[in-house]
C-alpha cells in the first residue's frame, strides 16, 4: 500500500474505523474522512490532526483526494448506505476502494497475528491480550472494537525489543468480514446467533465462526469458550466447566475482583497466581482466552499476571461511570440478550440488595424481531425499566417491531417507554440505587448528563 499515500475512511467515527485511520495517520499518511454526525470519538480524531467532514458532499471533499485520484485509497464500512453521495462518487470515478476488514487484513499480514472473534465477548478479550502485551516487552500493534482504558485509545502502538512484530486484532462478523484476517492465533469466545439479517440462520453463522477458526492451521492455536464456541476444532477453555481442555479454578475474591488458576485436562502444569480485577463470570472466561493465546504466543507469565491484575477495563463495557454512597452508576454496551443476561447477573452478584434500575436502547429492528422473547425476558430480571425507541443505524423500520412491541411480552411491571430526550427528567423522580445505562446506539450520548447531574 506504499503507493496509497492518501486514505479517506467513509464512517471514520465507526470504533474499528478509527482505529485503522489512527493507525495510518501514525505511518505518515495524510487521512480523511466522512461521518454523519459528530461524536466524542470524532472530536477526538480531529484534536489528532485527522480531518472530518459531516457533509456527504462532493463539494466538502479537500481537493487533493479529487486531484490525486489514482494515489487515494478509499475505506468503507457495509453500514455506509447504497445512497451515500460520497460511495457513489468514489465508485463511478474508479477510486481504489475496500472494506474495512479487507485493509486491515493488508495491514497484519505481515505480522504475527492474534485475532478474537466471537458474537460477544471479543472486545473484552481482546483489549485484555492487549494489556497483556503492554507489560511485555514485545513489539506489537493493536486495533480494538473500544476505547481501552489501559491504552487510552482504540488503536496502539509498541515498539518493543525484538523482530518480531505481534498484531492484536477484533475480528468483526458482520458480513463475514473477519475472513479477510491472517490470524496465526484465534480466540472463539461466543457463536450465539446475531446479525441474521445478514446470515439468515443460526447455522450459517456457526459456520463462518468455523471458516474463521480455521483460517489459523495449527489446531492448538485456535482457543474457543467451550460453553458458548463448541462447534469450533481446537482448544477449548471454561470458567466452570471442568471438562474443557482449561478451566478455572476460583481461590477468592476480592471486592470487584477474583483470583483464581487455570487447571488443566491435557496433562500440562496448573497456571497459579491470577489476578482480575473485573466482576462477573463471562470476564474471567474472556481473561482465561487472553491467558491461554498470549501464553501460546510465547508471551511471560509475568506479563500475563501483570496483564490482568492492571487492566482497567473499556469504555462501555461494565464502564462504572459513578461508584458513590449515594449512588452507583455502570455503563455497559449490551445490545443482545445473552449480553443483557451476562451484565444484569453480575451486577445482581455484587449488588444483591440494592434496587437495579436500568435505562436501554435496543439496537436494530432486525436483531429486536429476531430476539423480541429473549429481550423480554432478560430486561424483565431488572426491577426498574426506561425502555428507549429501537435504534435503527443502517436499517428501516419493520412493521410491528417497536420497543412498545417488547414492553407487552414483558413480565416486569415497572417498566415503561420514553423518549430519550426525557430519561434524565423521569430518573430525578426516581429513587435510584443501582443506574445502568444498556445499549449499543447513541445512548452513551446521555452518560455525560447522567453523571453531571448525580456526580454534582
Amino acid at each position: 500500500m506504499e503507493h496509497k499515500k492518501y486514505i479517506y475512511f467513509l464512517g471514520i467515527g465507526g470504533i474499528g474505523m478509527s482505529a485503522l485511520a489512527r493507525y495510518f495517520h501514525a505511518q505518515g499518511y495524510m487521512v480523511s474522512g466522512y461521518d454523519k454526525t459528530p461524536s466524542p470519538l470524532t472530536n477526538k480524531l480531529q484534536q489528532e490532526g485527522i480531518l472530518v467532514s459531516f457533509n456527504d458532499a462532493i463539494e466538502d471533499l479537500n481537493p487533493i483526494y479529487v486531484e490525486r485520484k489514482t494515489g487515494v485509497m478509499v475505506v468503507y464500512t457495509p453500514a455506509i448506505p447504497s445512497h451515500n453521495v460520497l460511495l457513489n462518487f468514489f465508485k463511478n470515478e474508479g477510486y481504489s476502494l475496500a472494506k474495512r476488514a479487507e485493509v486491515l487484513g493488508m495491514v497484519t499480514k505481515q505480522t504475527t497475528n492474534l485475532s478474537v472473534a466471537g458474537t460477544h465477548g471479543k472486545t473484552t478479550t481482546s483489549s485484555i491480550v492487549a494489556t497483556i502485551l503492554l507489560y511485555s516487552e514485545k513489539q506489537f500493534s493493536a486495533f480494538l472494537g473500544g476505547i481501552s482504558t489501559n491504552l487510552g485509545s482504540n488503536y496502539f502502538h509498541q515498539k518493543g525489543k525484538g523482530e518480531q512484530h505481534l498484531s492484536v486484532t477484533e475480528a468483526d462478523e458482520f458480513d463475514r468480514s473477519f475472513l479477510k484476517l491472517s490470524p496465526d492465533y484465534a480466540i472463539v469466545t461466543s457463536t450465539d446467533a446475531d446479525h441474521l439479517d445478514i446470515y439468515g440462520k443460526k447455522e450459517d453463522l456457526e459456520q463462518s465462526y468455523i471458516d474463521f477458526s480455521e483460517l489459523v492451521t495449527n489446531p492448538t492455536c485456535r482457543l474457543y469458550a467451550k460453553e458458548y464456541a463448541n462447534n469450533i476444532e481446537g482448544v477449548s477453555y471454561s470458567a466452570s466447566d471442568k471438562s474443557a481442555d482449561y478451566y478455572a479454578v476460583v481461590t477468592s475474591k476480592s471486592g470487584k475482583g477474583t483470583h483464581f488458576s487455570i487447571a488443566n485436562t491435557v496433562g500440562e502444569e496448573e497456571i497459579v497466581d491470577l489476578y482480575l480485577n473485573l466482576p462477573g463470570h463471562h470476564n474471567l472466561e474472556n481473561a482465561m482466552g487472553a491467558t491461554l493465546m498470549t501464553l501460546k504466543a510465547g508471551v511471560s507469565l509475568e506479563a500475563v499476571r501483570n496483564g490482568l491484575a492492571n487492566f482497567k477495563g473499556i469504555k462501555r463495557r461494565f464502564e462504572y461511570v459513578l461508584d458513590t454512597d449515594k449512588i452507583i452508576y455502570i455503563d455497559d454496551y449490551a445490545h443482545h440478550p445473552s449480553e443483557l443476561r451476562a451484565i444484569i447477573s453480575s451486577v445482581r452478584d455484587l449488588y444483591p440488595t440494592k434496587k437495579i434500575t436500568a435505562v436501554f436502547q435496543p439496537h436494530l429492528f432486525s436483531r429486536t424481531q429476531d430476539f423480541m422473547a429473549e429481550f423480554a425476558h432478560e430486561l424483565s430480571q431488572i426491577d426498574e425499566l426506561l425502555l428507549l425507541p429501537i435504534y435503527p443505524a443502517r436499517e428501516l423500520p419493520i412493521v410491528g417491531v417497536t420497543s412498545e412491541a417488547v414492553l407487552e411480552k414483558m413480565s416486569l411491571k415497572n417498566a415503561k417507554c420514553v423518549a430519550k430526550e426525557i430519561v434524565l427528567t423521569e430518573l430525578q423522580n426516581k429513587e435510584i440505587e443501582v443506574l445502568l445505562t444498556l445499549g449499543a446506539g447513541d445512548i452513551d450520548r446521555l452518560v455525560l448528563p447522567i453523571q453531571a447531574y448525580y456526580g454534582s
